[in-house]
C-alpha cells in the first residue's frame, strides 16, 4: 500500500508530490496524461520566469523535479475511490482505474480538475457549479473524509498556474504532517547555520559547506541551461471543442 496516491499529473498534483516525496512518503501519482496547462502557448505571472515560459517545458522540468524527489508515475485515470474498510479510514482507500490494476494508498490527493466523479462512493462533499463539480475543503485541503485531500482548482483555487502549485504544496504538506513523516520544512542553508548555534538541524532541513554549495549551484544552471538549450517542437493542444478542420 502507497502513503500517498495523488489523482492528477498537473502542476497542482506535482507540487503535491515534490513535498510528500521529499518528506519520505511513497507517493504514486496517477496521470491523465495531459495537464490542462498543456494547452497555454505561454505561462506568464509565474514568479522567476520575467518573459514567461513555454508551459510544456515547464510541466517536463516539474514532473523530472518530482521524480527526482522520490515520485513515481502511473499513466491512466481513476474511475472509483472507495475505504478498504467502510468502518476504519485509516486503513486507507482503494483506486480503481480504467484498465488497470486497483490501487491501494492510506492518503488520497485529488488534483484532478475537473473530474471528481470518482470521489462519489467517498462522500466528500462535492459542490456542483454549472457542470463543474468542485470538492469542499478546509483551509489546508482536508475534506470531510479523513485522508482525502483536494487540490487547485478542484478545490475552487484560481485558474492560475502559481496558485495552483502553491495550494498543491499546502496540500502536500498537510498530508505530510497527518502522517507520521517527521518532516520541518526544507531550507538547505549553509555550515554553522543551526549547528553554529547550538541547535540540531532540524527534520527536513540541511546544512552544506561552501563547497556542496558551489556544485550544487553548478549542477542546477547546467540542467536549466540544457533545458532551455532549445526550442520545444510540440505546439500546444488546442481545446477540443475548437474545430480544426
Amino acid at each position: 500500500m502507497r502513503d500517498v496516491c495523488i489523482v492528477g499529473g498537473g502542476v497542482a498534483g506535482l507540487a503535491a508530490s515534490i513535498f510528500t516525496a521529499r518528506a519520505g512518503l511513497d507517493t504514486l501519482v496517477v496521470d491523465g496524461g495531459e495537464s490542462i496547462l498543456a494547452r497555454n502557448a505561454s505561462l506568464e505571472n509565474y514568479p522567476g520566469f520575467p518573459d514567461g515560459v513555454d508551459a510544456r517545458r515547464y510541466l517536463q522540468l516539474s514532473r523530472e523535479q518530482a521524480r527526482t524527489a522520490g515520485a513515481e508515475f502511473e499513466l491512466g485515470r481513476v474511475t472509483r475511490a472507495e475505504p478498504v474498510a467502510e468502518t476504519d479510514l485509516e486503513a486507507g482507500f482503494t483506486l480503481e482505474t480504467e484498465g488497470g490494476e486497483p490501487l491501494e494508498a492510506r492518503r488520497v490527493i485529488a488534483a484532478s480538475w475537473s473530474d471528481s466523479d470518482y470521489l462519489v462512493p467517498l462522500d466528500v462533499g462535492r459542490i456542483q457549479r454549472g457542470s463543474k463539480h468542485f470538492v469542499s475543503t478546509d483551509a489546508a485541503g482536508r475534506t470531510a473524509v479523513d485522508g482525502v485531500y483536494a487540490a487547485g482548482r478542484l478545490a475552487e483555487e484560481p485558474h492560475q498556474a502559481i496558485v495552483a502549485a502553491g495550494h498543491g504544496a499546502k496540500v502536500g504538506l498537510a498530508a505530510v504532517h497527518d502522517s507520521d513523516a517527521n518532516f520541518y520544512h526544507d531550507w538547505v542553508t549553509p555550515e554553522g547555520y543551526f549547528t553554529g548555534r547550538g541547535r540540531e538541524v532540524p527534520p527536513g532541513c540541511e546544512e552544506i559547506d561552501d563547497d556542496e554549495r558551489r556544485r550544487r549551484d553548478e549542477q542546477a544552471r547546467a540542467r536549466m541551461l540544457e533545458a532551455f538549450e532549445e526550442p520545444l517542437d510540440e505546439a500546444p493542444t488546442m481545446h477540443p471543442s475548437v474545430d480544426r478542420e
